[in-house]
């Protein structure tokens, strides 16, 4: 009976010490994983912060592009302001220029009138002169006759 309790009790202290040992591995790999969590509650955190980071560029970088588009909605509204003008002002020119060369085309017909004018003229003082030397000759001669009949 003593060698029956004896033995069970060396299997209890075999039993413990493989309890042990199983306790000292699971203890370890507890160990390993409690690292592991707060390694990995670590690595959450840093990408946390660098998410809020990037959150906060990303803001930044919209707000930065929300007012350079009012500037340019700005530029483009003077743009096509200026466009407007531009164009009203090429009506203008171009109804100016249609009156100006109106002006030109008749102050051309006026200067071709004149010139035919003028070689009428021209020709009629050609004329004048031709029939004044005729007459000059005529009042010579009859001046000469009176003379003579003198």
């Amino acid at each position: 009976q003593l060698l029956g309790q004896q033995q069970e009790i060396n299997n209890l202290i075999q039993r413990k010490i493989a309890v042990d040992e199983e306790n000292v591995r699971l203890k370890n790999e507890f160990s390993n994983l409690n690292q592991k969590f707060k390694d990995k509650r670590q690595e959450l955190k840093d990408t946390e912060e660098c998410a809020q980071k990037k959150e906060e560029q990303n803001r930044l970088v919209i707000k930065n592009l929300e007012e350079e588009n009012k500037g340019l909605n700005t530029c483009r509204a003077d743009l096509l302001n200026d466009l407007e003008k531009l164009r009203k002002q090429e009506v203008q020119w171009i109804a100016e220029k249609s009156g100006t060369d109106a002006r030109i085309k008749n102050l051309e017909t006026d200067l071709t009138g004149a010139r035919e004018q003028m070689k009428e003229l021209s020709s009629r003082c050609s004329s004048l002169s031709s029939q004044l030397a005729l007459k000059h000759e005529e009042l010579s001669q009859k001046e000469c006759g009176m003379t003579r009949t003198k």
